[in-house]
C-alpha cells in the first residue's frame, strides 16, 4: 500500500503534465476503440452467419439474376431443408442520402430461416396478409421514425417507379450482433408488378438462401448444386453464408487495412508522447533515485518506482478512454445509420484498448529504468540543485 501511495505521488508532483499525459491516452484510447469497433463493425455480417445457411446466387455477378424455377431443383438437392429468396432492391426513402438495405423476400422460408430476426406474431400475421407490407429492424425504425401502421414511399433505382409499403411489424435481434437496420418486403408484389411493367425481368432472383441440415455436410452440398446447373445459360455459386459476406468487405479491404494501421499509429503516437514524460521525469529525479541507492534501496525498487508511476498513468488514462468509448461509440452508431447495421464496443476491443495501455506504459519505462538503474551514486548527488 505504501509503494503504490508513492507512486500516485510521484504522478501527481508534475500535475499539468500529468494531465496532459493522460489527455493524450485518453484521446489516444478512444480513438483506437473506435477504430477497431469500425473494423469489427465490417465484419459483423460474416461473424453473424449461420453454418448451416448457404447463399446460392449467379456465377458471374450479383448483378445478374437467377430464374425462379432454380428454386426447385435447389430444394431438390439431398441435404437441403429449405430455400428462400431474396432480391436486393436498392430504393431511395425520401433523399439519396437515406441508406438503408431492402430485400425482397418470400416471407415464410425467409424468416424462417433467420430465426436471429424475432418478429412479433401478430405483426407477422398482418404482414403476411398484407402484400404491400413490409417489416423493417428496430435500429432502423428508431432512426426515421417508422412505426406500425406507417406507409413508407421508396424510390426504386434499380426497378423504375414509386413504390409505397405499410410497415406490418419491428423486428429484433436475439443478440446484440444482430442486424436489425433491414427493410423486407415480400417477393411476390416485385415480381407481379414486374409482370406488368417489364415483362423480361419477371420471375428472377437476386439470390436463393439454403437452409440446410448439417452445417459439416455445405461443401459437400454446395458442390451439388452447382453441378446441378453447370453448362446452363445461368450457372451459379453457391457457399457459406459467412463467405459470401465476406467477398463484400474483400470489395474495400484496403480501407479496413488502412483503418487498422491508422488505429495503431495512433498508439505509436502515444507511446512517443509518453516516453517523452517519463524521460523528462526520470531526468529531473536522478539526485533522487541516487539518494535512494545511498540509503541501501536496491536498483530494482527504483525500477519499479518509475515503472509503476507509468504504468498508473496510461491505466487511467486507459480506464477513462475505454469508459468514454461506449457513449461516444453510441453516437457514432446513431450518425452512421444504417451504413454499419450493427456497431458496438465489444470486450474484445476493450480488452485491446487496455493491453495497448499496459504495453505503452512499459515501453515508455524502459529507457528511464535503464538510467536510473545505472545512475553512479556520487554524480546523481552532484545533480543537486
Amino acid at each position: 500500500m505504501h509503494f503504490l501511495k508513492l507512486i500516485l505521488r510521484n504522478a501527481l508532483r508534475h500535475k499539468l503534465r500529468t494531465f496532459l499525459t493522460v489527455l493524450g491516452i485518453v484521446v489516444a484510447i478512444l480513438s483506437f476503440g473506435l477504430l477497431q469497433s469500425i473494423v469489427q463493425a465490417w465484419y459483423s455480417g460474416a461473424a453473424a452467419a449461420a453454418p448451416t445457411r448457404l447463399i446460392t446466387r449467379n456465377a458471374i455477378s450479383l448483378t445478374f439474376p437467377l430464374p425462379l424455377f432454380y428454386r426447385a431443383k435447389i430444394k431438390a438437392v439431398d441435404g437441403v431443408k429449405s430455400v428462400a429468396i431474396a432480391n436486393w432492391f436498392g430504393g431511395v426513402y425520401q433523399d439519396a442520402r437515406n441508406f438503408f438495405p431492402q430485400f425482397a423476400v418470400d416471407a415464410v422460408p425467409y424468416f424462417a430461416a433467420y430465426p436471429e430476426f424475432i418478429v412479433p406474431p401478430d405483426d407477422f400475421a398482418a404482414f403476411l396478409r398484407d402484400r404491400k407490407g413490409a417489416i423493417v429492424g428496430r435500429r432502423l425504425a428508431e432512426q426515421y421514425g417508422f412505426k406500425v401502421g406507417d406507409t413508407v414511399p421508396l424510390k426504386g433505382q434499380i426497378f423504375p417507379g414509386t413504390w409505397e409499403f405499410t410497415v406490418r411489424g419491428i423486428y429484433d435481434g436475439r443478440e446484440t450482433r444482430t442486424d436489425t437496420a433491414t427493410f423486407f418486403f415480400h417477393w411476390q408484389y416485385l415480381n407481379e408488378r414486374m409482370q406488368k411493367t417489364a415483362p423480361g425481368r419477371a420471375n428472377q432472383v437476386g439470390v436463393f438462401v439454403v437452409d440446410i441440415e448439417d452445417p459439416d455436410r455445405s461443401a459437400e452440398i454446395s458442390e451439388q448444386i452447382d453441378a446441378v446447373f453447370r453448362n446452363s445459360t445461368a450457372e451459379t455459386r453457391t457457399e457459406t453464408e459467412q463467405a459470401f459476406q465476406l467477398g463484400f468487405v474483400a470489395m474495400s479491404g484496403a480501407i479496413v487495412t488502412a483503418i487498422r494501421i491508422v488505429s495503431f499509429v495512433v498508439i505509436a503516437i502515444i507511446l512517443a508522447v509518453m516516453a517523452n514524460t517519463m524521460a523528462m521525469t526520470a531526468r529531473e529525479r536522478m539526485s533522487e533515485y541516487a539518494t535512494l541507492k545511498a540509503l541501501g534501496f536496491p536498483p530494482g525498487y527504483v525500477g519499479w518506482l518509475i515503472v509503476g508511476e507509468s504504468l498508473a498513468i496510461a491505466l487511467i488514462g486507459a480506464a477513462i478512454g475505454v469508459a468514454l468509448s461506449f457513449p461516444v461509440g453510441a453516437w457514432f452508431a446513431s450518425q452512421v445509420g444504417a451504413m454499419f447495421p450493427v456497431f458496438e464496443v465489444s470486450r474484445e476491443t476493450v480488452l485491446a484498448q487496455f493491453a495497448c495501455a499496459a504495453a505503452v506504459g512499459l515501453l515508455a519505462a524502459v529507457l528511464p529504468v535503464r538510467r536510473a538503474a545505472k545512475v553512479n551514486i556520487v554524480e546523481g548527488l552532484r545533480a543537486i540543485g
